[in-house]
């Protein structure tokens, strides 16, 4: 219980702002109440909010933060030098680009041929080392930073035969503001946590709208580069632990999916070149539902060509489990001819389980540890922190997506058995902070108050002993009932105390959770009936019972 109070209080400073800017905050002891050790997050240009929300997130358990990227986009130029959006219209960031009493853009790409213009709005303020080129310039103008890269055309130095260049036009937005990527990656270093900061990418095709257009992958990849320079330059500190992979897949093995495994291929490639000590993140996306042919079988080769795309780097792979989005169903086998929850019926309609997915998305997560083997990666799971929208949940502005239950987020849990190293969850702003309605707590103030409950991940069974082991989170001190049939048909139940419990079980097994625990009873010998479930309940020594519910095919 002390445990408990020790999160409450630290993110009741965190929530209210108490720490403070100046010197190096202490280094609190971070609780491990519950098994999401890893958020996504919006990053702001204030230094402030972004140790705020770090610091919440670590009061709950959290020691890694990631961000989306931006896109490079195509744009055009006018006769007049402004820059032009897709649609024509004139790109309001940078009209107040100016050096001289003249437009940046003119200004720069005087005496040059210009093959194509793109922007990249993501408010960091390049300069310094990672401007590679004397043509590239940083330009603070009426309180506003803009940052423009001439690109060659052919070659990869600075200089283009040709004398033509791609432009990159870079809105830093206003040079007071923090720089949200170094803001995060400092606010990182000083609590020691790992930010993964979200990589460039392309803008999707107008054919196949699921796909990246890499048709100017080349400049693509050449940005990226210089990207990557400025991370170095301006950002290589001990909370920069690596980047995430902006672009998204689907957990499938699919040749239709081969633009997208070339890009992690040019990306992985140069953060290996300029910062080799990174890791990369990778979260493609479970799609279950039976209206197409994403199969766990189809998980497994999925997983080992996107980890043949590590050009050297270290890649983390977390397949985002379909929870929030309707397209994946935790559930376990013998609750397949249940109905769906009104989350998941709001998005594949009424029916059970069995009828709506093809597995349960621990099938999925089963196949993708298979798969993984020997690549070299490491598997992680990226748990929805969302539910799809209905009446009772509405949270924030998304009118897809709101605030999910402490218990689904159990169940969820739950479907990453023994097959992943680390649980991160999508998404800490809103999801996680945002009230229904307007009232009622937030779903971190409900992982505060409850995150000591018990969460079975798997088991295993040895009646001939009598003996059970089971692996998950907050067991110490535990009762376990097991609800069993027997050969004959008798339904049982016995109920012992742990004997041996091991609360580090995750950090020496070669699967599972970092975080998972063991904790093993023994009943007496008992007879389980082969092809019968198996039903466990655990209640933890603070009185805490599993809300999840837990089941297991003998």
């Amino acid at each position: 219980m002390k445990r408990k109070f020790r999160a409450l209080a630290a993110i009741a400073a965190a929530l209210t702002g108490i720490a403070a800017l100046g010197g190096a905050p202490a280094q609190a002891e971070t609780p491990n109440n519950y098994p999401l050790s890893g958020f996504f997050i919006y990053a702001s240009k204030t230094h402030q909010t972004n140790l705020d929300k770090l610091e919440a997130m670590k009061a709950v358990g959290g020691d890694t933060v990631i961000t989306f990227g931006s896109i490079l986009k195509p744009a055009t130029l006018n006769a007049s030098q402004q820059v032009l959006k897709t649609d024509g219209t004139v790109d309001p960031a940078y009209t107040n680009c100016q050096i001289s009493g003249v437009p940046c853009l003119t200004s720069i790409t005087a005496g040059y041929t210009i093959n194509r213009v793109f922007t990249f709005n993501n408010a960091s303020h390049w300069g310094g080392g990672s401007l590679k080129c004397a043509k590239d310039k940083k330009v603070d103008f009426n309180g506003s930073t803009y940052t423009i890269l001439l690109i060659p055309n052919l070659e990869n130095g600075c200089y283009s035969t040709d004398n033509t260049y791609d432009v990159v036009a870079i809105d830093g937005g206003k040079t007071a503001d923090a720089d949200p990527v170094v803001s995060v990656a400092n606010a990182a270093t000083s609590l020691g946590m790992k930010f993964y900061a979200g990589m460039p990418a392309p803008i999707k095709r107008t054919d196949y709208a699921w796909l990246p257009d890499m048709s100017y992958s080349a400049t693509l990849g050449k940005f990226t580069e210089r990207f990557m320079m400025f991370q170095s330059a301006n950002n290589n500190v001990p909370g920069l632990a690596g980047f995430y992979h902006t672009t998204e897949m689907p957990l499938v093995d699919s040749a239709a999916w081969t633009s997208v495994t070339d890009l992690y291929r040019i990306q992985n490639a140069a953060i290996e070149k300029y910062l080799p000590t990174r890791e990369a993140v990778i979260s493609p996306y479970l799609d279950a539902r039976f209206s197409n042919t994403y199969t766990p079988a189809s998980a497994t080769n999925a997983v080992k060509n996107i980890a043949a795309t590590a050009s050297g780097t270290k890649l983390y792979i977390a397949p985002q489990d379909g929870m929030g989005t309707g397209k994946g169903g935790a559930y376990m086998g013998n609750e397949a001819t249940l109905n769906v929850d009104p989350f998941a019926a709001s998005i594949v309609g009424a029916g059970t389980w069995g009828e709506k997915y093809q597995a349960p998305t621990s099938e999925y997560y089963k196949a993708a540890a298979a798969g993984i083997t020997g690549t070299g990666a490491t598997l992680w799971a990226n748990i929805e922190g969302m539910a799809p929208e209905v009446a009772t949940n509405i949270c924030g502005s998304d009118s897809l997506r709101g605030q999910t239950t402490k218990t689904r987020l159990d169940r969820q849990i739950q479907q990453t058995g023994l097959s992943v190293k680390k649980n991160i969850s999508f998404m800490w702003d809103p999801y996680f902070t945002c009230k229904v309605n307007g009232t009622g707590p937030t779903l971190v103030e409900n992982l505060v108050a409850n995150g000591g409950d018990p969460i079975i991940n798997d088991s295993a069974a040895n009646p001939a002993t009598g003996a059970l082991t089971v692996y998950g989170y907050n067991l110490a001190g535990s009762s376990i009932k097991i609800k069993y049939t027997t050969p004959l048909g008798q339904v049982q139940e016995r109920t012992a105390t742990v004997t041996s419990h091991n609360p580090n079980y995750g950090q020496t097994a070669p699967s599972g959770d970092f975080r998972l625990e063991s904790a093993t009873v023994n009943f007496g010998a008992y007879s389980l009936g082969s092809g019968k479930y198996y039903m466990l309940y655990v209640t933890n020594g603070d009185g805490k019972t599993n809300k999840g519910f837990y089941s297991k095919l003998y």
